[in-house]
């Protein structure tokens, strides 16, 4: 599942290039990859016209709508017609959406076992191996490519064949941080987890909330032990469980640290006052307002304007023992629908997608690029921090999967476990047991 993550490469061969081959049209599609062909030069296709079917709003649909005109006018042969629906209808309607007379060309399909899985082992979207291999996109980070993977037998996530292409936007859980309040509590901007627990403390001691925090929705609540599992879980075994090899237990990927480390922080006073009873939104508007020193949360839901873009940072804490940089982080997985009509020029939008220019269009929308160097605002201080916590982890491929991926109802026996546990009526092992048993239960139904 996504939450609020969706608020959340260069571009090979667009012009002359041909990537024909598609599933059989049909009621059922095959899954086997699509295999690209002699070129074709794009521009002297003829008439072709694309159907897209997308959940971006807001800002992201902006600098997609950008991205549209721009391969619309390098192509002027190619028209997109987009239609736009919430996230939550759409995930839940997908299947169907593909299976219509007239289904979508492309699509934005939610990572996962119960979207993008569902999909790929029912043959309703295209494998897109050869695709991948003809437009080079093995230049994004191979942690990236793997949280569209499937085995097209549908068993296996996280390996097998790639079924959607990442955009060049992404988003990421992280730590931001309030510059003049720490200014005033007389703390630095933390690199590590010690200088970041040091500043905690300060804050305490001088009156000021350390960690801004609303838990009453669970979904939301879990930001927190999210980012310190990725500070002390060996990124390996953090994929490997949620990627449901079934080889790696809940007890080794850093979740017990991650739930000692909580529940300490509750215990020093360290989190809002009374965070149970604050909604999200409301924990938001408090840390924009400055009443605390920090906030774990999703890159691209703090709307930061005029004076606050130079109140305001973000950084990748680095691992606790090692140093690397290991984040929660994806890109919006779009998808090829099966019975397409006109697949290789759907594969080159999507390359444009994940290209050098739309990077761009994304930055200028205030959003987080994928992989390329772009010009980026020299009035938004802030935003610079968000970009450079992004490279960061580009540069060490460190990215890990959003965990709830694991199992369809992970998120909810994580979030509800984190309530528990910060009431004192859960233990950071009961945390660990209920994520293993959603775990197996999950898997036994496999």
């Amino acid at each position: 599942m996504v939450t609020r993550r969706t608020v959340l490469k260069s571009a090979a061969a667009l012009g002359l290039f041909t990537v024909a081959g598609c599933a059989p049209q049909g009621s059922k599609a095959s899954n086997a990859p699509a295999k690209p062909a002699a070129s074709i030069d794009v521009a002297k296709a003829g008439t072709v016209t694309l159907t897209m079917l997308d959940w971006w709003s807001g800002d992201a649909a902006q600098w997609v709508s950008n991205a549209v005109k721009a391969y619309q006018q390098k192509y002027p042969n190619v028209t997109i017609k987009r239609t736009t629906v919430d996230w939550g209808q759409l995930t839940q309607t997908a299947n169907l959406r593909l299976k219509e007379k007239n289904p979508p060309d492309i699509i934005t399909v939610n990572n996962g076992w119960q979207s993008l899985g569902t999909l790929a082992k029912a043959g309703l979207v295209l494998n897109l191996d050869g695709y991948s291999q003809a437009f080079g996109w093995d230049r994004f980070p191979s942690t990236i490519l793997r949280q569209t993977q499937f085995t097209p037998d549908g068993k296996t996530m996280g390996g097998g064949s790639l079924f959607a292409a990442p955009v060049a936007s992404s988003s990421l859980i992280g730590l931001y941080y309030n510059k003049a309040v720490l200014d005033r509590i007389g703390a630095a901007v933390p690199t590590d987890l010690a200088s970041f627990e040091d500043a905690c403390a300060k804050a305490k001691a001088a009156g000021v909330v350390p960690i801004g925090y609303g838990s009453q929705d669970k979904g939301s609540s879990t930001a927190v032990i999210l980012a310190l599992q990725d500070l002390f879980g060996d990124q390996n075994k953090i994929n490997d469980f949620v990627y449901s090899t079934g080889s790696v237990k809940a007890a080794e990927i850093g979740l017990m640290e991650a739930a000692q480390r909580q529940k300490s922080y509750q215990d020093k006073g360290w989190f809002t006052p009374n965070h149970p009873g604050i909604q999200y939104a409301d924990a938001v508007d408090a840390f924009l307002k400055g009443k605390s020193a920090f906030r774990f949360e999703y890159t691209g839901t703090l709307a930061f304007k005029g004076a606050q873009e130079k109140d305001y940072g973000y950084l990748q804490l680095p691992q606790a023992s090692g140093g690397k940089i290991v984040g929660t982080g994806a890109s919006t997985a779009v998808a090829i629908g099966s019975k397409s009509a006109h697949p290789d020029i759907a594969a080159s939008f999507l390359d444009f997608l994940a290209g050098p220019q739309t990077a761009q269009y994304v930055v200028d929308n205030g959003l987080l690029p994928l992989l390329h160097d772009v010009k980026a605002p020299t009035d938004k201080p802030e935003f610079a921090t968000e970009i450079a916590g992004q490279r960061s982890l580009d540069k060490d491929n460190g990215y890990v999967p959003y965990f709830d991926w694991s199992t369809p109802t992970m998120l909810d026996t994580l979030g509800g476990q984190v309530q528990m546990l910060l009431a004192s009526r859960s233990t950071p092992d009961d945390v660990v047991k209920a994520v293993q048993a959603d775990y197996d239960k999950f898997q036994a139904g496999r």
